[in-house]
């Protein structure tokens, strides 16, 4: 099928479709804004980006689509790749191996977005030592 004819289908009537206050969201795979628009949708569209977060939460995990030659076997048009050397580095391989070689180059800035605040999360807070104030080193008169 076409990515049109599926968009039309999927659009008003999907089990991932979320309405609330006037707002329309997606929860499916995929798609990297939740929004439910045929450019994000990772249904409709047959070259279709998703990132979530790595195994152990340890790097990110980025799930491309294969094109239609593999459509009558939907679990062989899935292609996962896990980056873990960090942020720049997974952005840079990112930018280079899927936007630049023509895969979606539309989606580039809101992906490398997404891998940034994934990393963000992924990082442990650090606990900073009480600071003692200046009245605490005088000596009381």
């Amino acid at each position: 099928m076409s990515d049109d004819l599926i968009w039309l289908i999927v659009r008003n009537k999907s089990s991932f479709l979320v309405k609330r206050n006037g707002a329309e969201f997606t929860s499916e795979p995929n798609n990297l804004t939740n929004l439910n628009s045929f450019k994000h949708s990772g249904l409709a569209n047959s070259k279709a980006i998703g990132i979530t977060a790595g195994p152990e939460n340890r790097g990110v995990s980025v799930v491309t689509k294969k094109t239609k030659a593999a459509s009558f076997r939907p679990a062989k048009t899935i292609n996962k790749v896990v980056l873990t050397k960090g942020v720049r580095r997974s952005a840079k391989s990112f930018t280079n191996n899927f936007t630049r070689s023509h895969y979606r180059p539309d989606l580039r800035k809101i992906a490398l977005a997404r891998i940034s605040s994934i990393y963000q999360s992924q990082k442990s807070v650090k606990v900073h030592a009480g600071k003692t104030g200046r009245r605490h080193n005088k000596k009381q008169k």
